[in-house]
């Protein structure tokens, strides 16, 4: 019985760690090259690399259908990639943590409009080792990492940092 305690304390430490919601921890990044990756599309079928969107102003947001802070972003993601997508802006969101069932019905349910892709380790490691979610990171129109925010952010934020990159030149 003993056992049981201390392994149903340790899940629930590890499930609420790893959905932050944070609004404190913002964390500025050296411009680094945004590693590139290959995942498979949630809608549709095929894949879509990081480097196929070089030229624009990427948020690639690290998130799972289970996590309410990851949810309560999302429909700021639509709106600004309705509103910003013409002038260079993509939205993607990488999958942690959830099986390609559920997150073909959660995009569906959800209408979410930009790109979907199901995460693996290798691009949770390739990023830093991904601590909690919603992680989201900020590209610029060259590909280097600008910005990096754990935990939910309201829409503004986010709005603040692409508009000052999509009036940049590449």
């Amino acid at each position: 019985m003993k056992r049981f305690f201390l392994v149903l304390f340790g899940l629930s430490f590890l499930l609420f760690n790893s959905c932050k919601r944070s609004t404190h921890q913002v964390e500025a990044t050296k411009q680094l090259n945004a590693p590139d990756f290959s995942l498979p599309l949630v809608k549709g079928s095929g894949f879509m690399t990081l480097s196929e969107n070089i030229g624009k102003v990427i948020i690639l947001d690290f998130w799972a259908t289970w996590c309410p802070p990851c949810r309560m972003e999302i429909p700021g993601f639509i709106e600004l990639y309705n509103k910003y997508k013409d002038s260079g802006l993509i939205v993607i969101g990488i999958i942690v943590g959830d099986n390609m069932d559920i997150v073909k019905k959660f995009v569906l349910e959800n209408n979410i409009n930009y790109p979907v892709v199901m995460g693996n380790s290798k691009v949770v490691q390739d990023y830093g080792g991904i601590t909690g979610i919603p992680t989201t990171f900020i590209i610029d129109r060259k590909g280097n990492i600008v910005q990096k925010f754990i935990g939910y952010r309201p829409k503004e934020v986010f709005e603040n940092e692409i508009k000052k990159l999509l009036s940049e030149e590449t």
